[in-house]
């Protein structure tokens, strides 16, 4: 986590949580900043700009007038390419004690960035990574999560889903919101946020990378989004494939961080 990082969030995100807290802020950390821009700009369409930030290399990421999220170097060698999510609250130190209480593991305790804000790195009980966070920011007005690329969905893979949606309901008041049997591998469970679906979560297969948050951006068509993953240089690992609401693909970009595709149509 670095101050230029969550000096952005301040700027484009909620000051607080209204409700069951949610994810506002994603970051990637990556090895090529420069290819990373590049590549999504290709397969998304999002548009790089650097903060002049004075003093760090941090570089913003945006859907049209949209900010969606932030592009850094790795913070320490050997680190794996990677996205990370923000869930903003009302209470860093409230959250993050509570959350250490349920099981979870405080990688960064809380701390201050000057008239930034306040944050912590947390992992759940099962070792999945996000941000605990509140800005002094105001916040922004949302966009359909549908809407193109915005990150739609959140989805994580653990090797005990019951366990973890407990842990997650308790500590941020999240609601199961319907499930599907996916026959040998288990059933997948929906949550959201102030009743409306934002995410699943899914009990890890044999061999699978867990355990992991994933997220899903949002794009007009699925198979045209996994060309341009090939083509830019990137790897389309599961997919494209129809499920429940529209059609998805897991991809990797050329760096080795993973990410989801999401739309209504193939």
């Amino acid at each position: 986590m670095s101050e230029a990082a969550v000096a952005s969030i301040t700027h484009h995100s909620p000051a607080q949580a209204a409700g069951p807290a949610k994810f506002i802020w994603y970051d990637l950390m990556t090895t090529d900043t420069n290819s990373a821009a590049a590549f999504y700009h290709e397969v998304i369409g999002w548009e790089a700009t650097d903060s002049h930030l004075p003093g760090h290399s941090y570089t913003y990421l945006s859907a049209g007038p949209t900010m969606i999220g932030g592009l850094m170097e790795l913070p320490a060698p050997g680190m794996p390419p990677g996205w990370m999510g923000y869930i903003g609250v009302d209470d860093v130190d409230g959250y993050t004690t509570r959350a250490a209480e349920a099981g979870g593991k405080v990688h960064v305790p809380p701390r201050d960035i000057p008239e930034v804000g306040r944050f912590s790195m947390v992992a759940d009980p099962q070792g999945a990574m996000f941000y605990i966070f509140k800005g002094l920011g105001t916040p922004p007005e949302d966009a359909p999560p549908a809407a193109t690329g915005r990150i739609c969905w959140h989805e994580l893979t653990a090797p005990d889903v019951e366990a973890d949606f407990a842990f997650y309901a308790g500590l941020f008041g999240w609601a199961k919101d319907g499930a599907h049997d996916m026959g040998a591998m288990g059933v997948y469970q929906m949550f959201s946020t102030g009743g409306v679906p934002v995410g699943g979560m899914v009990n890890a297969h044999p061999g699978a990378p867990v355990p992991q948050w994933l997220y899903y951006f949002s794009v007009d068509a699925v198979d045209a989004a996994a060309r341009r993953v090939a083509e830019a240089g990137g790897k389309v690992l599961h997919g494209p494939a129809q499920v429940p609401g529209g059609f998805i693909a897991v991809c990797a970009d050329p760096q080795g961080a993973m990410f989801g595709l999401a739309s209504m149509q193939g």
